[in-house]
């Protein structure tokens, strides 16, 4: 097992600008997890089935990515769930390069939440090809905290562990953050020490150096649970608003409006860099790319890529784009994101922060794809969650976004399931390629078919990892 393939394990001698003497889990610097970790070798990839033919529980599968191996690009384990309907999400570490700092942590569970039943699983990864349930936190433990609908999770310094909530114990406004603790997994209570303004909630990432964390919204759990109405947009019931939190106090100090121009903001990343006080946020459905950032102490945000709507025969309104995922590679050059409804990945040179400049894209399934299979396999969806190798290399991506939106906007999906898909990045020449030989089916899964959706690497990757 290579130290990428190893959870927890990492040594920081190598690292001339960061020394500290403590072997903590993940990487010093993001340079250190970008040059040191290795390839990746497999790939954890959710697996739902909320909302498909097949009546059986999600999964957690583990994808061979290694070239060399003889099952390469093949699903070659997976974890059940103890019970039906979870609609596994997004998932997170127990830590992570945050607390590289503190002796004897190490990244060996993944915290992986149930959407829409509120149940969180601790899976054991010390092994990633031999992944196990260790405990389950059952919703009603959840609830008490009045929570519910379990998105983002993070590790974090000092041994915690934060999940945005969605949702109060009814499914409705307006959510919070969950505390777990890192050694038992046992829910410490709320994390914020107040709400504030905020009203809804979704993603968020943190920036310790700077004392700030940065949230999102989407809407409540009962709004879009059922699946999208524009009708919800029109009345508000969506989000169109960033929150700057205190880190240290766990207050919040400011909401950013963008109005028109940042309906739905998802998910948020700030840059890799700790010394840095910016980042992205993708608005879904106004299809802004949104830049906010903090100068003379003061934050502030404007629209650094707005993308149009397309006229489609089969849609009675343009067809907007909706940004429904972005990351930013660990050296801070390259910001990609996906058009979930057009059908492309885009790749953006963002080395002038706030004036990024295209420099390729990827057409593969959507309303507007060229190119709707690959190797054999139709594409049902299009490009969504993403997950870009640490060195920058290697772009993968899933195609489900969510149970009752994908069975609205594309319904194979809930009975044919979807795509997890590669493209080869050449970083210095600014492009990619569709690597037509890598397709993993998960229609094709064991037990019946699935939605792919997100994707984390054994050892850490540019979206669960933050730096001090």
């Amino acid at each position: 097992m290579s130290d990428a393939e190893t959870p927890g394990g990492h040594t920081h001698e190598h690292d001339p600008d960061h020394e500290h003497g403590v072997a903590g889990p993940g990487y010093t610097t993001p340079a250190a997890m970008r040059t040191e970790s290795g390839r990746e070798k497999t790939a954890f990839v959710m697996g739902i089935r909320v909302g498909m033919d097949v009546d059986a529980p999600d999964f957690v599968g583990v994808v061979d990515v290694d070239p060399d191996s003889p099952t390469y690009a093949e699903l070659i384990g997976t974890v059940e769930m103890p019970n039906k309907g979870d609609e596994l999400h997004h998932f997170g570490w127990n830590a992570c390069s945050s607390s590289c700092h503190a002796e004897g942590m190490t990244r060996d569970h993944l915290i992986v939440p149930g959407q829409r039943s509120s149940r969180i699983h601790i899976l054991d990864a010390s092994e990633p090809r031999e992944l196990s349930i260790e405990r389950v936190i059952e919703p009603e433990e959840v609830f008490e905290h009045d929570l519910s609908a379990p998105h983002t999770v993070h590790c974090v310094p000092e041994g915690k562990i934060i999940v945005s909530m969605l949702g109060n114990r009814e499914g409705e406004l307006p959510g919070g953050f969950l505390q777990l603790d890192q050694e038992d997994f046992s829910i410490d209570g709320h994390w914020e020490a107040d709400l504030g303004e905020m009203e809804m909630n979704y993603d968020y990432w943190y920036q310790p150096r700077h004392n700030v964390m940065v949230s999102s919204e989407w809407a409540a759990p009962k709004t879009y649970y059922p699946g999208f109405d524009l009708d919800d947009v029109e009345a508000g019931k969506y989000g169109d608003s960033i929150h700057i939190w205190n880190w240290e106090t766990r207050e919040h100090e400011e909401t950013l409006t963008f109005g028109e121009e940042g309906l739905i903001p998802l998910e948020v990343r700030m840059m890799h860099n700790p010394e840095e006080t910016q980042g992205y946020v993708g608005a879904a459905l106004s299809s802004n790319v949104i830049r906010f950032y903090e100068e003379d102490g003061e934050w502030d945000w404007e629209v650094v890529i707005d993308l149009e709507s397309r006229e489609h025969p089969d849609w009675d309104m343009p067809v907007p784009p909706l940004i429904t995922d972005l990351l930013v590679s660990l050296d801070d050059q390259y910001l990609f994101f996906s058009n979930w409804l057009h059908g492309d990945v885009r790749m953006y040179d963002v080395s002038d922060s706030a004036n990024p400049r295209l420099v390729d894209r990827i057409w593969a399934g959507g309303n507007f794809g060229d190119r709707q299979e690959v190797a054999g396999h139709d594409i049902h969806g299009a490009p969504q969650m993403l997950q870009l190798s640490r060195d920058g290399k290697r772009l993968y991506w899933t195609t489900s976004l969510y149970s009752s939106w994908d069975n609205q906007f594309y319904p194979e999906i809930g009975e044919h399931g979807s795509l997890m898909l590669k493209a080869d990045v050449f970083p210095d020449e600014g492009r990619m390629e569709l690597d037509e030989e890598f397709v993993v089916d998960f229609g094709d899964a064991p037990g019946g078919p699935a939605r792919a959706h997100e994707i984390r690497w054994p050892g850490g990757d540019c979206t669960s990892d933050v730096w001090q």
